[in-house]
């Protein structure tokens, strides 16, 4: 299946959609450090980026009436700052808000599907407005903005379209969620907000992936069977206090338990100065510390959500807690792990930069969750296509 890339970054979202079965024709993203990632993996022969064509420029300045054929996804993660907990939450007034250059691509191509993830806080009800301009953007992405008119005057016409009989050609039947990644089998707290999007004349009906994971099944691993303990050889002196088991439920749960930061770096050894000649990206970053609001993350939970910005690099969130208090960064691939990045993938930079890139990241098990299921109803509405071709033409043959 064909797609397209925006925003790439590291390559997160578009590695997980390459294991769902779609294959981008072009990865475009701006920034030059996170486009030596994916072109560094490409020279290692890396297979799922062997044939990337890589496109470092602006998303908008890109030729995409150069690109033939349909397209079966675009997928993409716009700029996030205007939206993120730790911006200025300036929204459409931020010039990074790439929402619009998005939905202009989406307006071009008209791709059979679109999946666009982004930071949680754009669900905020600072952003209510803008976010429902948002969804209805994509859900009517010809209705364009007329010259001079404000983003609240084309959200009143978009609201009009949506409740009119007379609506657009191109439409997109448009499913937003907001997800715990944790929930995912990701070793990580990450809330992200998904858009997915059908074109209506597909007979898909999404629905988003049911959960996979959950705490009372880590709970459950861990205080009633003590599988979780046994498994990594904790022994009952080096483990935390328990919690009252009366309180908890002895039958086991139908999701797999959380993945922990002791799950994730199972494997690894210590990170030192000098490296590993093992494992990729995976050296000591020293000067860790512990602070007021920047404890690090519980080695026996997922970890915080690893950030990109001042205080996730070189803050106190992107660093392991240890069970007897001790705190020291995560190394690039221990961070990488988190980010459920393979261990072959190489981040390109200084540890500061490529931190940078994972914090920015989608996780590539969750992107390859829901591209999988993006993928498996695109094939069911081809499927239902074909069978009513087929039952107009014996009709017409009787």
């Amino acid at each position: 299946m064909r797609s397209v890339e925006l925003f790439g970054g590291a390559g997160g979202l578009a590695l997980g959609s390459e294991l769902a079965g779609f294959h981008p024709e072009v990865f475009v993203e701006w920034d030059r450090w996170a486009c030596d990632t994916v072109r560094q993996n490409r020279a290692n022969d890396y297979p799922l980026v062997r044939d990337w064509q890589v496109h470092e420029g602006d998303v908008r300045a890109y030729d995409w009436t150069s690109i033939k054929g349909e397209i079966d996804l675009v997928t993409g993660g716009p700029p996030c700052q205007p939206f993120s907990m730790g911006g200025k939450a300036r929204a459409a007034d931020d010039a990074r808000d790439m929402f619009p250059a998005a939905v202009e691509v989406i307006r071009s191509l008209r791709p059979k599907s679109f999946l666009i993830e982004n930071v949680k806080g754009l669900t905020r009800s600072t952003f209510a407005n803008y976010y429902q301009l948002i969804l209805l953007r994509l859900q009517f992405p010809e209705v364009v903005a007329r010259a001079g008119e404000t983003w609240l005057d084309h959200l009143h016409r978009l609201q009009a379209e949506a409740t009119s009989t007379h609506t657009s050609e191109l439409r997109y039947n448009v499913v937003p969620t907001v997800v715990n990644a944790a929930d995912y089998g990701v070793p990580q707290h990450r809330h992200r907000v998904f858009m997915v999007g059908f074109r209506s004349d597909l007979d898909a009906e999404f629905q988003f992936p049911a959960a996979t994971h959950s705490r009372e099944a880590l709970m459950h691993s861990m205080w009633v069977t003590g599988e979780y303990w046994d498994k990594h050889k904790v022994s009952s002196r080096k483990r935390p206090e328990a919690p009252s088991v009366r309180a908890m439920s002895h039958e086991a749960p139908l999701t797999k338990p959380w993945r922990t930061v002791r799950d994730a770096l199972a494997g690894l050894p210590t990170p030192t100065e000098r490296g590993s000649t093992r494992f990729l990206n995976h050296f000591q970053q020293p000067g860790a510390r512990s602070y007021p609001g920047h404890t690090g993350s519980p080695i026996d939970a997922p970890a915080k959500t690893l950030k990109a910005g001042d205080h996730g690099v070189p803050g106190g969130e992107n660093m392991l807690r240890d069970t007897d208090g001790s705190v020291r960064y995560f190394s690039i691939r221990e961070s990488a792990r988190l980010q459920t990045f393979p261990d072959r993938y190489e981040l390109h930079g200084s540890w500061s930069e490529a931190m940078r890139q994972l914090g920015n990241a989608v996780p590539v098990r969750l992107a390859q969750q829901v591209a999988g299921s993006v993928a498996e109803h695109l094939a069911i509405a081809e499927l239902r296509a074909n069978i009513a071709r087929r039952t107009t033409t014996a009709r017409s043959i009787a």
